[in-house]
């Protein structure tokens, strides 16, 4: 028998954990995610059709994933999670399209290059 406990933004099952996951791909890009079902089999949303053209046929035919649980939480509600989810995904990168497969929140590149400057004089300043 199952213990129900009930709140106004979410029913709780048993002991159903909400998570926020990591899923490393075999070429070592990330996606994020939640599930507030805590499913073992569930491995995330991100599009297939981005994580196909990463693999040729033949890599296909062995594929393993990994599933990393990064946070968890029995009571957070479902604004809770949905914000760690933005914090996790905002410090492991995984919205740049270099690193992983998260398409939200958008990945703006942010140049770091220093800029050549002039001087009043002419000189070069870095």
């Amino acid at each position: 028998m199952h213990r129900i406990k009930i709140r106004s933004d979410k029913v709780y099952i048993g002991c159903k954990m909400n998570v926020i996951y990591k899923i490393t791909y075999p070429n070592g890009k990330i996606y994020i995610g939640q599930d507030r079902t805590d499913d073992i089999n569930y491995f995330g949303s991100a599009k297939s059709e981005l994580i196909a053209k990463d693999f040729t046929r033949e890599q296909r035919r062995d594929f393993t994933i990994r599933k990393e649980i990064l946070w968890e939480s029995e009571n957070a509600t479902i604004q809770e999670v949905t914000q760690k989810e933005i914090e996790f995904i905002r410090i492991y990168k995984s919205n740049d399209p270099k690193i992983g497969y998260n398409l939200w929140p958008k990945f703006i590149q942010i140049d770091t290059k220093p800029k050549e400057v002039l001087s009043t004089k002419g000189s070069k300043l870095l």
